[in-house]
């Protein structure tokens, strides 16, 4: 079998859509508490997106104590997951339809993400994914927090040594290069330009990277 490893964010589903609504909510509280007096640093975030969520608040709350981080982390989170139950958020599109395509034609297909686990599972979970995804795998379950370590430990388990890895950043173009994958990046709404051109394929749309997977790897499926 041949692995397909997706981010999430950014990547399967538009974060874009829900981010600026529960960062601006998380801020609102933190001023309502006297902890937070300027505006929402949402630039600012949306230029880290897809680093672990520990080193988002301490980018964001650089001056303050670990105890508003966690909390602010669990706040935001519980804001994200409210806007995707609401269907504030959407997958990107032909995000579900890949997914099919792909695991119709043998591919083993799993989720890596920077993205806590409740927050991940909620979107499998929503959208149905599970039908499509052999596993869902969140940067929690790897204690070095780093996207390479999660995508090995995903080849590990499953005996897996070909494949890809499907993401936005650069982290994710990393992930495959250090395990010996392909990078497949994703001109989405918060990948950078010199990022990408690090990728062995780039696409504007999910299913351009049907034909690419399947001419890399059809044979060994």
């Amino acid at each position: 079998m041949t692995a397909v490893i997706f981010d999430m964010d950014g990547t399967l589903f538009q974060t874009d859509l829900i981010l600026d609504w529960a960062l601006e909510e998380t801020f609102v509280q933190l001023r309502e508490l006297g902890k937070w007096e300027n505006e929402t640093p949402i630039a600012l975030y949306r230029k880290i997106m897809g680093v672990p969520l520990p080193v988002v608040w301490e980018t964001l709350l650089p001056n303050h104590p670990q105890e508003d981080r966690d909390f602010a982390d669990g706040y935001f989170l519980d804001k994200l997951l409210v806007a995707i139950q609401t269907d504030q958020g959407a997958l990107y599109p032909n995000a579900k339809e890949l997914l099919e395509k792909l695991a119709c034609s043998g591919f083993q297909l799993f989720i890596a993400s920077n993205g806590l686990t409740r927050y991940l599972q909620t979107i499998v979970d929503h959208y149905g994914l599970a039908e499509c995804i052999t596993e869902t795998f969140s940067i929690q379950q790897i204690d070095s927090q780093n996207k390479s370590d999660l995508v090995g430990s995903i080849l590990l388990k499953y005996n897996l040594n070909a494949g890809a890895v499907v993401g936005d950043r650069l982290s994710d173009i990393l992930a495959a290069k250090d395990n010996h994958l392909k990078a497949i990046g994703c001109r989405f709404d918060f990948s950078d330009r010199e990022e990408l051109a690090q990728a062995d394929y780039v696409v504007d749309d999910l299913m351009e990277a049907d034909p690419i997977l399947n001419r890399l790897f059809v044979r060994n499926n």
